[in-house]
């Protein structure tokens, strides 16, 4: 099965860049370097996803956004734009190569005393986090997508949102047979939110497919 990143047609997805703001020279480094040096540089949010995060973080105006996921730091950097001034982001990934491309390119950005990078198990690292969160993007191994969401929920402060990437996986969660385990995990992850009364969902065919959750205000 070929491995497209974004869902929609190849000229549409052209015509949506062409009409988005352009991603900053450090970002279109940082993406051509992800092309070089890495085996999966589909895995980068890239230019239209990354000025998508960065106009809802700019919306929400977050003072603590988690990311779960990091890759090379792409859309760590594309979330950082909305960050109030004392704001704060947390990004975790247990991939040390990939790591040091991130913390290389947040050292140079104008977030870089605004970014943590943490290097492990997220499913470890996650509760032992003292930080009510705004925003939780969630963007890692699929397996463990319904567990980081379950980690993840009571930390996040009351009206805020959990942002979750590759939920249509490469078109397949529309299949019914021979699919594989992450395209499973995923459906089953969608069909979990959909019925969570606790939140509100929209499902987004951007590139991957992105759900925007927000986190329901209880009125006592």
């Amino acid at each position: 099965m070929h491995m497209s990143n974004h869902i929609v047609s190849e000229k549409i997805n052209q015509y949506a860049e062409q009409h988005t703001d352009k991603e900053s020279e450090l970002l279109y480094e940082l993406n051509r370097q992800t092309h070089l040096k890495t085996q999966l540089p589909f895995m980068i949010s890239g230019h239209l996803q990354g000025r998508f995060l960065s106009m809802i973080s700019k919306m929400i105006q977050p003072t603590s956004i988690l990311e779960i996921g990091t890759f090379t730091g792409y859309s760590a950097l594309c979330l950082a734009e909305g960050l109030k001034e004392d704001g704060r982001l947390i990004t975790i990934d247990n991939h040390q190569e990939q790591a040091a491309i991130a913390q290389a390119y947040f050292d140079r950005s104008a977030y870089k005393n605004k970014i943590q990078l943490i290097i492990g198990n997220a499913m470890e690292i996650i509760s032992t986090l003292n930080t009510d969160f705004d925003i939780v993007f969630i963007d890692a191994d699929k397996m463990n997508y319904s567990n980081y969401y379950d980690l993840v929920f009571d930390k996040v402060r009351s009206g805020g949102y959990i942002i979750t990437d590759n939920v249509l996986f490469h078109g397949t969660v529309i299949l019914e047979e021979n699919i594989n385990k992450n395209t499973r995990a995923i459906q089953q992850f969608n069909e979990k939110l959909s019925k969570d009364n606790r939140i509100e969902n929209v499902l987004l065919p951007i590139r991957d497919g992105i759900l925007i959750s927000r986190k329901k205000i209880i009125i006592a």
